[in-house]
């Protein structure tokens, strides 16, 4: 039954990485700048796990004044619903770490690196659906601009010119938390998944 457990190392890991999980409801996971002529300092939102906001005070309130020149939604951060919902996914990871740091099984390992890739990948596509819908379902009889065939998607990470706006989309450092979270239990469990094949193969 040894062979099932992971390593004292691995254990260690999985606590740290659940633990820094935490720090994801305090600081953002996403930042989206924008700059202009018009905003030569630059504006921007922070996407946090469960709210959007202005990095300036009144970032928020501007972006939206300029979403209305050019038909798009209004960015009312109560009336998305993953914002309810992520903290739940969040604390059922940090659980889930927890558990398998205190357990020492390779299955609740394995199982919980592979959820987190999973979660990172639907967060991943759900924001992109969320870019898109913003930047493309627009009201033409609301917009004072009105250019055919303009689309306004912000990218999904990395940078894109939007009219006379550079748009920059890039982890935050709750983002960044996440992805070095990933990365060490992502190599412990590939160390642990080696050594359990190199077992098998004494064993045998």
């Amino acid at each position: 039954m040894n062979n099932l457990k992971a390593s004292p190392a691995s254990r260690r890991i999985m606590l740290v990485a659940a633990l820094a999980l935490v720090a994801l409801y305090v600081v953002p996971l996403w930042r989206i700048s924008l700059k202009a002529p018009q905003y030569p300092e630059g504006i921007g939102l922070l996407i946090q796990i469960d709210n959007i906001e202005g990095v300036g005070p009144h970032d928020l309130k501007n972006i939206n004044g300029l979403n209305h020149y050019i038909g798009m939604k209004e960015i009312v951060p109560e009336a998305i619903p993953e914002l309810s919902y992520m903290p739940w996914i969040l604390a059922v990871l940090i659980g889930w770490g927890l558990l398998a740091a205190a357990t020492g099984k390779r299955w609740l390992l394995y199982s919980w690196f592979g959820v987190l890739v999973l979660t990172a990948v639907a967060g991943l596509v759900d924001f992109y659906l969320w870019g898109y819908d913003y930047g493309h379902n627009l009201d033409a009889e609301m917009a004072i601009i009105k250019i055919p065939g303009m689309t306004y998607q912000p990218p999904l990470i990395g940078t894109k010119d939007l009219l006379n706006f550079t748009a920059t989309s890039l982890p935050a450092l709750g983002g960044w938390i996440g992805i070095l979270a990933g990365l060490l239990v992502g190599w412990r469990t590939w160390k642990e998944a080696r050594g359990a094949r190199r077992a098998r193969a004494t064993a045998g």
